[in-house]
């Protein structure tokens, strides 16, 4: 699938060990799911979460055809990843998560290990520094969307995690920068608390005007939030339209920019506004 075609406001994870959850994920919604074999299961239990894995993806996709679903491996680096690409991906899968990607090299190797189950799409976490530093570098086929791990870079950096994302901005906004240069769908941070629709909002809001397209969740509630804030609101699609609709009359006239509700509204704004609009018809 063309990075450029995948819609995912909302991501939902799952941990593999819990066959009694993985049914349930699209209950709450979400663009797309992904089942976990990384953080969330423990290392003695990975095994045995492999084909749960596999059954879950394909009993999801026979009953959701049109969701997106991955599986999130074990990082390259890791005793674990040679076992979770022959054991827990299969065909239905519309693609398989890698964290801690750093490398061309890196995504060459994951790309071989794809081979045998076909062709599918990558996730790349983003979440060390030098998957940060070289993400242009990462972000290429069959890399279709990535995400940053806000949690896993400040360790790595060293650094320390504090509620207004400061020393997260940077890196955050890097990500952005070279998924939109990438063409891939770029996924904003998780929020770790669970049920603060408020926190979980304003940091949604924050990932949307960075240029992020969608959101990491990890409880079932963050999933209308999230595909919320990542969809224009009927108030925006109205504003753009009569602020389209005004700049396109002035234009015939010859004219160039034009005054709208006290904003000069030049082509750049007009632009925008045609692309809010293009989000809100998909």
């Amino acid at each position: 699938m063309n990075g450029s075609r995948l819609r995912l406001r909302s991501a939902l994870y799952a941990p593999a060990s819990r066959p009694d959850l993985l049914p349930k994920l699209p209950r709450s919604g979400p663009d797309g799911v992904i089942i976990d074999l990384e953080d969330a299961v423990a290392p003695n239990a990975k095994p045995q979460a492999r084909p749960v894995a596999a059954a879950a993806a394909r009993e999801l996709r026979r009953a959701h055809p049109d969701l997106a679903i991955f599986v999130r491996v074990n990082a390259v680096d890791t005793e674990w990843f040679e076992g979770d690409m022959a054991e827990a991906l299969v065909p239905e899968l519309t693609g398989v998560v890698v964290p801690m990607l750093e490398s061309a090299a890196a995504v060459e190797f994951v790309a071989e290990r794809l081979e045998p189950v076909g062709p599918l799409g990558v996730m790349a976490g983003l979440e060390t520094v030098a998957g940060v530093e070289y993400a242009a570098e990462v972000l290429r086929p069959p890399v279709i969307a990535a995400y940053f791990g806000a949690e896993d870079y400040v360790v790595d950096l060293g650094g320390v995690r504090t509620p207004d994302n400061t020393e997260v901005l940077y890196a955050r906004s890097r990500v952005a920068v070279a998924c939109r240069l990438a063409g891939v769908v770029a996924l904003d941070q998780v929020v770790v608390a669970l049920r603060d629709e408020q926190l979980f909002t304003a940091d949604a809001r924050q990932g949307r005007a960075l240029g992020y397209k969608g959101k990491l969740c990890i409880h079932p509630a963050q999933v209308p939030w999230a595909n919320r804030v990542f969809a224009p609101s009927p108030e925006e699609v109205d504003r753009a339209r009569r602020m389209l609709a005004l700049y396109e009359e002035t234009q015939r006239s010859g004219a160039g920019a034009v005054a709208f509700e006290g904003q000069m509204v030049d082509e750049p704004l007009a632009r925008q506004a045609r692309a809010l609009l293009a989000a809100a018809e998909d």
